[in-house]
């Protein structure tokens, strides 16, 4: 076939070569797999069968008893729960975890990157409890109570053997198998040639001596390019291009295939020098390449073809039977190659391995050769292994072991060999070792477990040869930690393997009765102690800070955990193994402390020698060793190994250990070692505590950061519990092994501490600040080991996590994270965190936008809070004690309340001692003397140290703790034990400190101390408690200092009284003077509104200076419009609009998961087409005001910091006439005049409606003709060609005032914006423009800017309010009203500008061309017909023209536009509902708005239409067909947002009117109309409204004559305007329905899919398939954007879980509107958990969206941060 096909692998190759396949499997059999009627495959088998029965494998259908197995594929969703799960290794898939409970749980969603992994449902050993799916219900539930459920090495499938398993022929059995055996072989015969790793050969002729499966050596050679993590798509396709010289899409095909499928052959020639020189070329920058022999390469991609079509197998069946294929390919995975391969002893690799594994079975062979297969393949070969796997447990334990038989060889591959870590075979680990049967299996008879021992030893100590791990003998154990094992982070998931094998119960059972495994650990431990020892620099800094330590607790890290849970094995363990395994690691410990073996570096660390050390009457011998000057280090694993066996106290009580012999733990060490061996043992431990305390001190400061970085993973970081915790409880160990006066001993020497503690105030080494906060430390140790009870109580896991919860809200309410941040690491992932948290924590959801949810400790729980938790820091531990203190005294009263420490209580154990400590002369001196000494440097400097009252609160703290747990005992000591140098025992000093009021805080404490003590012996007590006779105790001193400080307060405030007494005397009378002089003159000027200052100079803005308020110019296609082709859910959504908008209406409840409606072509979010929207231009204003000249020198201050920073992403684009304010930094583009509100009335308010008609119409009939305006009106629309954006003609600057002459640059600032956005947008707009050569091009602007304006303001406000408000009052007056009124004083400036000279600037001759379309009779009868009927113009735009050129006529225009509106709206109703199916039945609506729209709403409607056929027979048909009731119900809905427009253009306008306010329980249109007093339609026959109902006919009338079919008249969309529907939980989108997440543009699903909320259209989010054809750096969101927001884009990353915003090629990303159960986000779902949509959230972003506040927003976050841009490639 190679030659056949010229060596070149193409689609038709892979079809015929799965026909061949497939028609050998089956043979004469074929129509067991598919109808005869289906005709030949032209694909995989599977996806035929999906086609032909509607399913593929079968596996939907529950078997009763039989596991899940589904095999997850890349983007699945997979769930965890962590209280049902054994492990976090056991999944589920979406549909098993819907079909069971897990209410309250603390459940994690992912969706899998890869494929491979398998659900777990139905899997018994999986769980911690019994799982009750539905979709896969257990033996008994079908019908089968009699009988019991199989054994679990029975095959399950069998047991439906009749039923589910289908009758094979015998001859289609051996078709089957011979055909796969073949096939397998095939592919193994291939890889026996393929290389393990990618190197090219750097002569020809090295090239043609590679091996190869080619008999005629054929030198046709082949470029394939392998696919890695490194290089960019864009990187990769340049560099392909240059490299091989073909088309950039030929390279990006091949991209694209590198990609996707882990390799792509770019090349194939037999210029062998060319091609070398190619693959040189392309291996330059470090990708991956190979050359080869095309007849070998074209082989692999044959072999590739094979695993697919068997991975397609394990997914079909077989009749009924999903099974039986996939037993066919197992029985031949798990048989041997056959022996006459060519290859097993023709290549050099198989025969190693032949001789290596005995009886290799193909299965081996897989496993070895995975490395050798590329990315996509691998993933279909693991697919096909985790499909045997789910047949039966037989099948699970029988790969398990060939699996663990090649471990060591797979491990290999990985650690030093495989290019592609991430899909190796070796993760299929997972599989095999988190089953407990399996692991407990391959462990007994595998020896696993010391597989994995001797890899790690060999591998770290870098025995390696020809990328194997080779075992060495003990001897040759060293370890570098600058060496590659260190450096590669590959070795965690050996260490992770480990864990898991030895987490299982039944492993740990083994661990804990077996010697021989903790024989085996020890060495582990043993290789790591002592590693990257550190030594203080003491004079100079370090020159070069190495970063090894980094690597090394890497290692430490994953070792730890593996100590801890090896540790935890002996729960299960009797007292005789515990014992057993403690003396070995004793031993252990101290074979390696005293060097008597190889592997402590003796240049670094001595044999220990002892000293002897006074202390008090006493002398001790203690180890001799100086954390200052010596090598010490943070890594002693066996250490921590030997603190978790003495973690067993329920083993170690004084009753189990009598039964093997012993008394004591005590006993037992001091028989097996002596007590300088103990020291030994403790004193590494006491080191590296010492030296974090030295680090924190600030005495290693010379060691720069690495030191620093070691100590805060050590000790406040990841390391804290398995490394730091252990060694303080090593400490506490020794003391109720040891004497405890030995052990304190110990510590004070190690800490440099003896002289100090013996009375000595000055120490040689330590400085004041770094003596005290040593001594702060080391009382921070003493406390931990003589009150941390967890491991003396054994607390159970929840017990531990419920303890660090309490303390870490004791410190107040916080978030979620906060309180991570608050406990331990490891609590943050343990199973228990939800369920001790629900049981101590109140919760607080969210409310607001900017809410996060918020846990609180319940009030009784504080009972339980130790401020001197070892957990907490200083700062942290005075802060939980005055909250505590604060409690008290708001429970007692008391104003100085004392938190007294409760006592231990352990009743049991080694650890019943412990309190005995506090019989301790040695204790008391360090008690004593850390009060003396504080009392000695108070006195010496004047003040308290830094660390004093620290060191009296820790000292006062063990003081109540020893009056608490042994006062029989401790009290005596504290009045008896007389220091000689002094002379003085702990009361008297007690006594001395209660009194003086340096240490008042400590005032209370001191009191309840010798209180307690004074109920032992209160006479002696009292005799010393005597105050100093120089102080009057009835007057207290700080009462004195307080009655000072008020005096001096009141003298203060006396003083400040009479000099503004004299201040307001001097000028009273000048103000007197000034108001006599203006008597008689003129009336004072009304006042004017204040504006404040310019933010750029500062000077008060007045009529001095033209000045105007930031503004800015966006397009926008926010406005929504009824589709031109009619839906049934729009009408429907039509009749359910609310009857008031101005009033909060809930946005409606999400749906739980995407739900597809009933039409084809709306997608599953929810989609609004693009042309199902207005285009138009927004205004907005920030509020703020600038002079016009200030506006120009900010602009060019913008200009020079633009060139002073060019390769900037800046927020504001130059080019645009962008800037930011300076003050709000809101985005803008123009200054807009300012016009002061209206304060006097209207001049026609005097007149009716029909008494205004009547006269306007004389004044315009009696006009002289004007030809300049009616130059200037276009006579088809009637509009006017200045107020046109692309105008020819734009006039120059007034010679008038400075203030007339800002009004014209201020309007030259708009008109700059808005030309070059009409011509940019012109195919965009549905205005019939005018020709070419003609002015009044381009978008118009009352209707498409001033007017959009409005609606959009308008639409922002609808479904809020409040009770008594209208949507005019809601809207900010600073803002809106000012930005209307400055947008209709730039109308009229135009105009006046085009009517230079005029008295009026004429705006009276512009009034009348504007009511002669208006009122009847305005236009002559032989002029109608050229003349487009004035229905066609927006109501809307008309009231901003009257506006602009005459605010005294807007009450009648308002409604004359009303009514105009009603009638437009009817028109396009009746066009509407003509054109709408009815597709269900319509409820009978009956009218109810009689009072607004008369009783018969069909007489309105006909009259409206009688002018034209066509209109009058649709109109009584939709009457006929839905009944007046829905046509009046949508009649009100659409003209309700005029009305409320209307109100916002004359409230802007006009003064307030007086009148009264209408009812606001009335619904919005009755009080709209009374505001606006507009007559309703039900009032129209009045005789006084004779002038509307004239008007009316006139407009029916030019309408219906000119009428040309459908479609004429298009509708806004009359509601709440919402984003896409999106779901109510997150991982919905994926589960319930994945294929809404396709991508309409390449049609598939995204890696990244991004949702636009605007329409709801799926797009690729910055992926390479979804690119502009024209610009290659344009992503699909982008693109999108053009297309459906205009400028502006709003999209929700899915999983990343975020808001991305677009604005013009910039953008920014805002937190989601997603919470998890402790209302916290989730960015990149990084957590995990589940994801509820947060209501307020997503309305802020619909509000941000509404309000065109996305420039805004996108701006402030690029002028927060130095953005580089690239927001084009998303």
């Amino acid at each position: 076939m190679p030659g056949s096909r010229k060596y070149q692998f193409t689609p038709s190759t892979r079809l015929e070569v799965l026909n061949e396949l497939y028609s050998a499997f089956w043979g004469p059999y074929s129509d067991l797999f598919l109808p005869q009627s289906s005709g030949p495959l032209s694909g995989l088998l599977s996806e035929a069968q999906k086609a032909a029965y509607g399913q593929g494998t079968g596996d939907d259908t529950p078997i009763p008893g039989k596991p899940c197995g589904r095999i997850f594929k890349k983007g699945d969703s997979c769930y965890r729960c962590r209280d049902c799960a054994l492990d976090d290794s056991t999944v589920l898939c979406s549909q098993c975890f819907h079909a069971s409970e897990h209410v309250d749980h603390n459940v994690t969603f992912y969706i899998a990157v890869q494929p491979g992994g398998v659900c777990d449902c139905g899997e018994q050993e999986a769980w911690k409890v019994p799982m009750s799916c539905r979709a896969h219900p257990p033996y008994e539930a079908a019908g089968q109570g009699g009988q019991k459920p199989p054994s679990r090495s029975q095959a399950i499938v069998d047991q439906w053997a009749i039923r589910h398993r289908a009758t094979v022929p015998h001859e289609l059995r051996d078709y089957m198998g011979r055909t796969v055996a073949y096939a397998l072989d095939f592919v193994l015969d291939t890889l026996d040639f393929s290389p393990s790793e990618l190197s090219l050969p750097p002569t020809e002729a090295e090239l043609k001596k590679v091996s190869t499966a080619d008999p005629l050596g054929n030198d046709l050679f082949a470029i394939i390019v392998w696919n890695d993590e490194k290089h960019s798509y864009d990187e990769c396709v340049s560099h392909i291009r240059d490299s091989v010289g073909c088309s950039w899409e030929e390279a990006a095909e091949f991209t694209n295939k590198i990609d996707g499928e882990g390799r792509a052959v770019v090349e194939v020639s037999s210029n062998i020098s060319k091609l070398l020189g190619a693959a040189k070329q392309i291996a330059s920058i470090e990708m991956g390449v190979t050359l080869r022999r095309a007849y070998d390469v074209f082989r692999e991609q044959v072999s590739a073809v094979i695993i697919e079509w068997l991975m397609d197998l394990t997914q079909c069946r077989i009749l009924n039977d999903c099974i039986t294929l996939r037993e066919v390919i197992a029985a031949e995975t798990y048989a041997p190659r056959k022996k006459d391969s060519s290859s097993l002893t023709s290549n050099q690799e198989a025969t190693k391995v032949l001789a290596e594994i005995k009886d290799a079975a193909r299965l081996d062979w897989l496993f070895l050769y995975h490395a050798k297969l590329w990315k996509k393949v691998r993933l279909n070969l693991k697919r096909i292994m985790a499909s045997i796997l789910t047949i039966n447990h037989e099948h699970r334990l029988t790969v398990a072991v060939h699996f663990a038989s090649v471990y060591h060889r797979i491990i290999d591959t990985y650690l030093l060999v495989d290019r592609e870590a991430e899909t190796s075979i070796k993760y299929f680990s997972i599989q095999l070792f988190t089953v407990p049967s399996v692991a407990a299996y391959i462990v007994r008879h595998n020896g696993i477990i010391t597989r994995l021992l001797s890899i790690i030893i060999n591998f770290f100590t870098n025995n390696i040869q020809n990328k194997r791990i080779i075992p060495a003998p003990d001897s040759g154990r060293r370890i570098d930690v600058e060496s590659y094992p260190f450096k590669s982070k590959r070795f965690m998931p050996v260490f992770s393997d480990l864990r898991y094998i030895c987490t299982n119960r039944t492993i740990q059972e083994l661990i804990a009765h077996n010697h021989e495994y903790i024989v085996q650990f020890i060495p582990v431990c043993q290789l790591f102690m002592g590693i990257n020892s550190n030594k203080r620099a003491a004079t100079s800094h370090v020159e070069y800070e190495t970063e090894s330590w980094i690597s090394v607790f890497n290692v430490t890290l994953s070792l730890s955990r593996v100590v801890k849970v090896y540790g935890e094995a002996f729960q299960y363990a009797s007292t005789n193994n515990l014992v057993y395994a403690i003396i070995a690691v004793l031993h252990a410990i101290l074979s390696t402390c005293t060097l008597s073996n190889d592997q402590l570096d003796k240049n670094k660390y001595s044999l220990i020698m002892f000293h002897s050390v006074p202390f008090g009457d006493a002398e001790y011998s203690t180890i001799q060793f100086d954390v200052l000057s010596q090598w010490v280090s943070f890594h002693h694993s066996l250490h921590w190994l030997l603190a978790e066996l003495f973690k067993h106290v329920h083993l170690l009580t004084g009753e189990k250990l009598r039964d093997i012999g012993f008394k004591s733990l005590r006993e037992v060490i001091l028989r097996n070692a002596s007590e300088r061996a103990m020291l030994t043992v403790v004193d590494f431990p006491l080191r590296v505590v010492t030296m974090v305390a030295q680090i924190r001190t600030g005495l290693w400061v010379r060691n720069g950061f690495a030191i620093r970085g070691q100590l805060l993973h050590y000790r406040d970081f990841m390391l804290r519990e398995l490394c730091y915790d252990q060694d303080l409880y090593i400490l506490q160990s020794a003391m109720v092994i040891l004497d405890p006066n030995i052990v304190l001993v110990s510590i004070l020497d190690r800490f440099q501490l003896v002289e100090w503690f013996s009375g000595e105030v000055v120490h040689a080494t330590y400085d004041g600040t770094q003596l005290f906060s040593m001594v702060e430390e080391f009382l921070y140790v003493i406390i931990t080991c003589v009150s941390e009870s967890a491991n003396a109580h054994r607390l159970t896991p929840l017990q531990v996590v419920r303890r660090e919860i309490i303390h870490g809200l004791a410190l107040g309410p916080c978030s979620f994270t906060e309180l991570c941040k608050r406990v331990a690491e490891r609590i943050v992932d343990d199973a228990n965190l939800d369920k001790a948290l629900s049981m101590v924590a109140k919760y607080r959801a969210p409310v607001g936008t900017s809410d996060f949810g918020v846990y609180e400790l319940q009030d009784e729980l504080f009972e339980e809070v130790n401020p001197f938790f070892f957990h907490y820091t200083r700062n942290r531990r005075e802060e939980a004690e005055g909250i505590l203190k604060a409690r008290l005294t708001k429970a007692t009263g008391n104003s100085a309340p004392v938190v007294v420490p409760k006592p231990m209580d352990v009743t049991d154990g080694p650890f019943v001692d412990l309190p005995l400590i506090f019989h301790s002369e040695v204790l008391m001196q360090i008690i004593f003397f850390a009060i003396r000494n504080v009392f000695v440097h108070t006195e010496a400097a004047g003040s308290i140290a830094a660390s004093g009252d620290a060191i009296l609160d820790q000292v006062l703290h063990l003081t109540m703790l020893g009056l608490v747990e042994q006062p029989a005992r401790f009290i005596p000591l504290c009045l008896g034990l007389v220091f000689e140098r002094e002379e003085m025992a702990l009361v008297d000093i007690l006594c001395k400190l209660e009194y003086n009021d340096v240490y008042k805080a400590f005032k209370p404490k001191v009191q309840w101390c010798l209180d307690k003590m004074a109920e032992m012996h209160p006479a002696e007590v009292a005799q010393r408690r005597t105050p100093p006779a120089t102080q009057d105790p009835s007057i207290d001193a700080a009462e004195q200092k307080k009655r000072a400080a008020k005096a001096r307060q009141a003298m203060i405030m006396q003083q400040f009284a009479a000099a503004q007494k004299s201040f307001l005397d001097q000028y009273e009378d000048e103000d007197d003077d000034e108001d006599e002089d203006g008597e008689g003159t003129a009336t004072p000027p009304e006042k004017v509104e204040p504006l404040g200052p310019c933010i750029v100079c500062q000077e008060e803005l007045d009529s001095s200076q033209p000045f105007g308020i930031l503004g800015f110019i966006q397009p926008s296609r926010v406005i929504k419009r009824l589709p031109q082709e009619p839906r049934w859910d729009v009408l429907k959504h039509d009749l359910e609009c609310p009857q008031s908008l101005d009033r909060p209406i809930l946005p409606p409840s999400p749906p739980d998961g995407p739900q597809l409606p009933p039409q084809d072509d709306v997608a599953p979010f929810g989609v609004t087409p693009s042309e199902e929207t207005r285009f138009g231009l927004h205004g907005s204003v920030c509020g703020h005001l600038m002079h016009v000249e200030c506006f120009s020198v900010y602009n060019n201050s913008i200009e020079q910091r633009h060139l002073a920073q060019p390769t900037r992403n800046h927020p504001e684009v130059v080019e645009r006439k962008e800037f930011l304010c300076p003050l709000c930094k809101s985005l803008g583009n123009i200054v807009i005049p300012v016009t002061p509100k209206p304060h006097h009335s209207t001049a026609s308010e005097s007149m009716t409606l029909s008494e205004w008609m009547r006269k306007s119409k004389i004044e315009f009939l009696t006009a002289e003709q004007e030809p300049a305006v009616d130059a200037l009106q276009l006579q088809h629309s009637g509009e006017f060609a200045f107020w046109a954006a692309e105008d020819t003609h734009f006039p120059p600057p007034p010679a008038k005032t400075e203030t007339e002459d800002g009004l014209y640059h201020m309007t030259e600032t708009i008109d700059n914006i808005i030309r070059p956005l009409s011509a940019q947008t012109g195919h965009l707009r549905e205005r019939k423009e005018p020709p070419v050569a003609n002015r009044g091009r381009g978008l118009y602007l009352p209707d498409d800017f001033v007017g959009y304006t409005v609606s959009c303001a308008e639409i922002a406000q609808r479904g809020t309010g409040e009770e008594g408000k209208t949507v005019a009052d809601t809207v900010n007056d600073s803002t809106v009203m000012r930005l209307i009124r400055g947008l209709v004083t730039c109308l009229a400036t135009r105009a006046e500008l085009e009517l230079p000279g005029r008295r009026d600037g004429g705006r009276r001759v512009l009034e009348q061309a504007i009511l002669r379309r208006i009122l009847p009779g305005g236009i002559r009868d032989h002029d109608l017909p050229a003349i487009r009927p004035f229905l066609f113009r927006d109501p809307l735009g008309i009231l901003l023209e009257v506006a602009a050129v005459n605010p005294d006529i807007l009450g009648h225009i308002t409604v004359l536009m009303y009514y105009a509106s009603l009638v437009r709206t009817t028109i396009a109703l009746v066009e509407f509902l003509a054109q709408t199916v009815i597709d269900e039945e319509l409820d009978t609506i009956y009218p109810t708005h009689q009072d607004l729209f008369g009783d018969t709403i069909s007489t309105f409607v006909l009259s409206v239409c009688r002018h034209s056929k066509e209109l009058e027979q649709n109109g009584e048909n939709i009457l006929r067909a839905f009944g007046e009731g829905v046509f009046e119900r949508m009649l009100y809905a659409h003209t309700l947002p005029f009305l409320r427009a209307a109100l916002l253009v004359n409230r802007a306008i006009l003064p307030p009117r007086n009148g009264s306010a209408p009812d606001p329980s009335l619904p919005e249109y009755h009080r709209l109309l009374h505001l606006l007093n507009i007559p309703p339609l039900s009032d129209i026959s009045s005789p006084s409204h004779e002038g509307l109902r004239v008007a009316l006919a006139s407009w029916c009338t030019h309408f219906g004559q000119n009428y040309g079919g459908t479609g004429t008249i298009v509708l806004d969309y009359p509601d709440v305007h919402r984003l896409a529907r999106i779901p109510k939980i997150l991982d919905e989108i994926f589960t319930q329905n994945a294929e809404a997440l396709i991508c309409q543009r390449c049609e598939t699903i995204p890696v990244d899919p991004a949702i636009c909320l605007i329409c709801g259209t799926v797009c690729c989010h910055q992926s390479h398939c979804c690119v502009d054809e024209d610009d290659r750096k344009q992503g699909e969101c982008n693109m999108h954007t053009r297309e459906c927001g205009g400028a502006v884009g709003v999209f929700f990353l899915v999983k990343r879980c975020m808001v991305l915003y677009l604005y013009a090629g910039s953008g920014s990303f805002t937190q989601p509107p997603y919470l998890d159960v402790h209302g916290e986000f989730d960015y990149m779902m990084r957590r995990g958990r589940r994801q509820y949509l947060h209501m307020p959230r997503f309305e802020d972003v619909r509000k941000t969206w509404l309000n065109h506040g996305i420039p805004t927003f996108t701006a402030r976050k690029l002028d927060a941060s130095i953005d580089s841009g690239g927001w084009d490639s998303v």
